[in-house]
């Protein structure tokens, strides 16, 4: 480490959530089915997600942009799920999962990755991003590469059990 941030490394991917253009992101224009309903990107539904009330999940689904569904779901003014820090990981992965499965080509882009760690590099996100000082969580990093070893693993499964 030379300077006050750490560098990128070599052994890692960094990139942006919020990039309409990086298939690994929540921006990332794919409709996929979960939960009954259509969703038109996985940050709508992670939005949407964090209401029980489904008139507010339904008008964060119909969000004409992900940076729209982002905007509703940052509301103050409605209450949001009582366990929400519990299970917005578990949430976010099951988007994420889901999406690959819909899409062979963002499964492939996931699996082109490598054995790379996945940072999602936002300078103020220190849960979902590595932060601007590289010492956040990076949960959505770690969702990525979680969903990357649950489709590889269900891929050597299929594998074995081909005659």
């Amino acid at each position: 480490m030379s300077g006050l941030f750490a560098e990128e490394d070599q052994e890692s991917r960094y990139f942006s959530r919020s990039d309409s253009d990086e298939p690994l992101g929540t921006h990332s224009p794919q409709t996929f089915f979960l939960d009954d309903r259509d969703w038109p990107s996985v940050e709508h539904y992670y939005q949407a997600m964090k209401f029980d009330d489904t008139a507010v999940q339904e008008k964060i689904r119909q969000a004409a942009t992900p940076q729209k569904a982002r905007k509703l779901g940052r509301t103050r003014f409605k209450k949001r799920r009582s366990n929400w820090q519990e299970i917005k990981t578990t949430v976010m992965t099951r988007a994420l999962y889901i999406r690959c499965k819909t899409y062979p080509s963002v499964q492939s882009a996931l699996d082109q990755t490598g054995d790379l760690k996945l940072v999602e590099n936002s300078n103020y996100d220190y849960f979902w991003g590595c932060g601007r000082d590289r010492r956040g969580q990076n949960q959505y990093g770690k969702a990525l590469m979680n969903v990357r070893q649950k489709l590889r693993e269900e891929h050597s499964t299929a594998e074995k059990n081909q005659p």
